[in-house]
């Protein structure tokens, strides 16, 4: 049986290649996807700092129980609205490119 820390490690390792993948490609489009799918996967990855435990809280402070450490979810709720406001401003900037060059190319080539 495989254990909820081996299935969450498997989602993390799939979010970064698949991230990887998409930003070795060659338009702008799939790179900033593969920049946010990589983004999902520290904001899992900071998560899980906080110890993995199903009907608990993500973070607890040392030696009190039920008492939820608040600095590490304010650092990936930040991280989140942070990296929404860089997509959305990285697709806008993506389609302007799109307008004025007629192609979504990272460095202006035609298609051959």
């Amino acid at each position: 049986m495989i254990s909820i820390e081996a299935i969450y490690a498997l989602a993390i390792g799939a979010l970064v290649a698949g991230g990887v993948y998409l930003l070795l490609r060659a338009r702008t489009f799939p790179i900033i996807l593969g920049l946010s799918l990589i983004s999902y996967a520290v904001n899992l990855y900071l998560v899980s700092m906080g110890r993995l435990a199903v009907g608990r809280a993500a973070f607890t402070l040392p030696g009190t129980e039920g008492h939820v450490d608040p600095v590490p979810q304010a650092l990936v709720l930040t991280a989140i609205v942070i990296g929404f406001a860089m997509t959305a401003f990285s697709i806008t900037l993506a389609v302007k490119s799109f307008v004025v060059f007629g192609n979504d190319h990272i460095d202006g080539r035609e298609d051959a």
